[in-house]
Formats: structure tokens, sequence, C-alpha cells
């Protein structure tokens, strides 16, 4: 029956409080900081609190170290400390320490990894919420990937995750594709109808007028003189150019408006659930942002405004005033026309999310949503909410490469590269490991060839190499993998085994730290590392040796990686094959 297992920090930083409780009875509360030494040279770990506390108690930070270091309790996992520097504390662990990992893997199965951090508190994590316009495109990809690794990352450290999109089904934009799209039916019956520059150009906008076409015919044909009536020139003014076509869109079709409206809602964002679930991302709920101004939401959420005294009227619209909470300037709720802003919408929506009783919301949005953050922050202190409450998560945008050269993003017509269009190029696997890669509100470069590439040089192949050389071990071995957790790992001295077995125990506190730091992209890199390890290990290495005691022990080590690899590269979306 393998040993309880003890984890390594805790035990190190109990081992240096009981150490200066012993030799510095007077140093208070002071936290342990234990950190890897960047040459191994210099130990496994790396204790300051030395360096700390000498200026405080007026002593020399060598002398409280040696202090400390021969005050400190005899540990089964210690092997030697040495004073290094100005009085760091070197800690030198024996093989002990590590090997432990192997059969805890093993015991934990598919919690390892996983923590309490969460503690069970709700958070709901919104990311997406694309209009639904148009198809999404590659920047929309890496919001999804970053948003679904994310909520893993979440939920394995014990919160409730709830993820959602918030469908912008109200609105101008709307309006401007379901006008878009019956431009394009009327063309199809033959009028002479011009179409504005700055409507949806994409082919998508003529499948959808052919749709209709097909299925009612000449039934929504108006007069296109009656169409254009009262039409500003487009040159002098665009904008109003096309609000007017949508009025009278409006006005001609009467209650067939909704049907064009609805149908258009209804195949862009049937589309968009469609290219997210191919993309292995879950979305539990689908909120729209029409049912805030159905059930009274908007209008509820400015009468609270007014009510603690952040509304004032200006030329006919109701302003907010998000200069008193850091805000550049002022910003409408309410236009003169008596048309609500999409910024009046976003304030009652997360007032909805905190009143669904939420403990902490993190918002992913676009990098350049970036001066959105201080006005919605300061919406919610003016309605007397916790603020603190709030994060945003900021996404930048993907720049493509092909052939060393930046690839084109759109087309002519303006339709940027779709995110179909990428995963059917490099597949889910390659898009959803190269979309985090990077710090989130770091600029991605995405290098199509790499990606698509079998090579070492692209780390999805070589992580998902790793684990399928691992299985054709274990396949050639031909042994009862389940009972390879009783092993012997004091086998496990080498130094290639010593560097996994490190890369092992490092993975649970490293999926907490993604969790915590809201940073999928730690779990890639240190999912890599462990790949090299192993890589290394296999090329160095014979695991189907003749020694029963040495073979299972490396089938063990090999099998407790096999689980690691698999667990991390669920949490970011991508899949594991046995083979390759």
């Amino acid at each position: 029956m393998p040993s309880p297992y003890i984890e390594i920090k805790p035990h190190l930083a109990s081992l240096f409080k009981q150490a200066l409780t012993a030799c510095v009875p007077d140093a208070g509360d002071v936290s342990i900081e234990l950190d890897h030494p960047r040459d191994a040279a210099h130990g496994d770990y790396a204790c300051s609190v030395a360096m700390k506390l000498a200026k405080s108690l007026r002593r020399n930070p060598r002398e409280l170290a040696t202090l400390i270091q021969a005050a400190l309790p005899a540990s089964a996992l210690v092997d030697k400390t040495e004073i290094a520097g100005a009085g760091f504390i070197n800690v030198f662990l024996k093989p002990a320490a590590y090997q432990q990992i192997v059969p805890q893997i093993f015991a934990q199965g598919d919690a390892f990894g996983n923590n309490r951090i969460g503690a069970g508190k709700k958070v709901q994590v919104e990311f997406v919420s694309a209009n639904p316009t148009g198809p999404l495109h590659v920047g929309h990809g890496r919001g999804a990937a970053y948003g679904a690794s994310l909520s893993n990352l979440l939920a394995a450290a014990g919160y409730e995750v709830a993820r959602e999109y918030y469908v912008n089904d109200a609105g101008r934009q709307m309006d401007i594709l379901a006008l878009s799209t019956w431009l394009r039916y009327l063309q199809l019956c033959s009028l002479e109808v011009a179409f504005p520059a700055n409507a949806y150009q994409g082919d998508y906008v003529r499948d959808m007028a052919q749709m209709i076409h097909d299925a009612h015919a000449q039934r929504y044909v108006h007069d296109a003189a009656q169409v254009f009536k009262a039409v500003p020139d487009f040159t002098a003014a665009p904008d109003a150019h096309l609000d007017q076509l949508i009025a009278n869109a409006k006005t001609l079709l009467g209650a067939d408006y909704g049907y064009v409206h609805d149908l258009v809602l209804t195949e862009q964002l049937g589309d968009c659930r469609n290219d997210l679930l191919e993309f292995g991302v879950q979305i539990d709920q689908w909120f729209s942002e029409k049912s805030l101004y159905d059930s009274g939401m908007v209008q509820r959420t400015l009468a609270l405004l007014e009510q603690n005294g952040h509304i004032y009227v200006q030329d006919g619209a109701k302003w907010f005033r998000s200069t008193h909470f850091g805000d550049e300037k002022d910003r409408v709720v309410l236009r003169e026309n008596g048309q609500y802003t999409y910024f009046a919408s976003d304030i009652a929506y997360h007032l909805n999310k905190l009143e669904r009783g939420f403990d902490w919301l993190i918002d992913v949005w676009g990098a350049d949503h970036h001066g959105y953050i201080a006005r919605v922050m300061g919406a919610l202190k003016a309605l007397k909410l916790d603020a603190d409450k709030l994060t945003v998560a900021l996404v930048q945008f993907a720049v493509l490469y092909r052939d060393g050269q930046k690839a084109a993003m759109s087309t002519r017509s303006g339709e940027f590269v779709t995110l179909r269009e990428l995963r059917r190029e490099v597949g889910n696997d390659a898009a959803r490991f190269f979309y985090v890669l990077r710090k989130s509100d770091q600029h991605l470069d995405f290098d199509l060839d790499l990606a698509k590439s079998q090579t070492s040089d692209n780390p999805v192949y070589y992580i998902q190499y790793a684990h399928a050389r691992i299985c054709s071990v274990l396949a050639q071995w031909g042994g009862d993998v389940a009972a390879l957790k009783d092993a012997d790992c004091t086998p496990l001295t080498s130094v290639y085994e010593l560097d996994l077995l490190h890369r092992l125990a490092e993975y649970p506190g490293v999926v907490e730290t993604a969790a915590r730091d809201l940073a999928p992209h730690t779990l890639a890199y240190a999912l890599k590392d462990i790949a090299a390890a192993l890589h290394t290990y296999y090329n160095a290495e014979q695991f189907l040796v003749d020694d029963a005691t040495t073979r299972h022990a490396r089938l063990a080590l090999i099998t407790a990686t096999r689980h690691a690899l698999r667990q991390g590269l669920h949490l970011l979306g991508v899949s594991c094959p046995d083979k390759m």
C-alpha cells in the first residue's frame, strides 16, 4: 500500500514555519514563498524568508538564514539544504518526493490536477457574443477557444461554471441584416434596386434571400420607388441612407418584416451554434438582448440610475454620468428619438447577471473594447452593486501567416476568413491549441503551415505524439495497466525520470495558477514541457526491460504521464489520439 501523498510545497512551507517559530519567535505571521531556482544546481526550491525578515528584525540575512536552516525539522522528502547568495535557503529534495506523484495520479484518476480554490462559487463566463449578423471569423475563434478553455479550468478549480453567449438580437445591426437580405431578395425578383455599400455584403446574405424566394416567390415584392422613397443620397449621408431604407422596409412589409428579421436571426444564430459545437465549445445559456426589453429590464435599470442621481437630460437625450466613475466622457443611454443605446442594454444585462446570483462575472471581450470597461464598471457602482465581482478578460486579434507572409484576413467584399474555414484547413485540435498558446491580451501570430505540419515544431502534434508513443509502449507490453498503481517507484532515479516526475508533480499547481490568473496559455506551455520530458526519456531509456520491478516502475511513470497529458489536453479542448 503506497504511503499517503505529501504535497511538496505546503509540506516545505510548514517546515519553514516550524523553524521560524523555533528560532525567530518574534518573526510574526510571515508568508513563506518557495520558488524554483533557474539553475537546477541550486536545488529544487529556494526560500527567501530570511531576506524578507532581515530588515524588520535588524539581522544579517545570511546569519538569519543559517539559524532557520539549522532549525528545519527533518523530512522524508528533503535531502539537504544550502545557504546561497544574500540569504537564500536552497532545498534539495530526495527522489521519493517526486516518485510519490505516480501512485497519487493513479489514485486520483480523472480528478488529478483538480483543486478547490473555487469552493463551489458560481461564476459566469460570457464569451464570443458576436452579433448574429454573419459567420464567426478567426477573431471570434480566439475568444471562443480562450473562453472555453478558461471555463474548463475554472470548473477544474472547483467553481460552478455557467458558460453564456449574449445574443445581440435587438437593435440596428439586425435591422441592417434583415434589410440586406430583403434587398437581395428584391434583386432575385428582378427589381433594379441599388445595394448600399454599408449593408452586409456576404454570400450568406444572398443564400438567405434565395431561401425566402424559394419559399415565398414574389410575396414580399414592393415597388422600387417605394423602397427608396425619401432615402437620402448615399454619398452625402450613408448612415441616414441605410436608416431610411430600414424604416421603409418596416412600413412596406408591415407584419412580414418580423418574418424576414426572425429568419435571418435564426439562420445566423443556428450557423453560429453549429460552428461552436463543431469546435468543441459548450454554451450553457444563449441570452437574448431582446428579452431585456421585453421584460422591462432596461427600463427598470435606467429608472434605478435616475433614482440614484446618475442620469441627466441634454438635447432631448438621457445621459449616464460615467465621467464620475473614471470614464473619459458621459454616455447616452436613451437617444432623443426614444431609442435605447447598446450601452443601456449592456448595463441592464450586467444587473441581470448579478440578480441571477453569480458570485463572479467574467466577460471575455475583444481588445478593441478596452475603453468600455470603465463605463460598465461605473454603471455597476452607480447601481450600488459590487463592481469587483466583474472581471473583463481582453482577447487580442489573431493574425494568420502562410509561407512566412501575413495571409489575407478578408476578401474584396469585406468578408473575413471564417472560423469554419480555418478549422477545415488546420483541424480543430491545432486551432484550439494555437489560439491559447499566448496570453490572451497579446497579439497572436497564427502560423497556418506550422499548425498543419506533423513535426516536433508543431506543439499540438508534439504533445499528441507523446501520448501516442506511450499508448504504443503499453500496447506492446500488453499487461494490465490498472495493476501498475501498486508498482514500486523507487527505481525511478535517472535524470530523465526525475525530470519527468518533477513536471508531473508541478502539474496540479499549473492548473491552479492557470485558473487563478485566467491564463490557459500557462497550461499549454506546461503540457509542452511534459511532452518534451517524455520524448527525451523515450529516446534515452528502454521501458520493456527484463527486470520486472524496473519495468513496472517505468510503465507506471509513463502511464501517469499519459493521464496528465489527457487531462491537460481535455481542459484545452484538444483530442488525444492513441495512434499517429
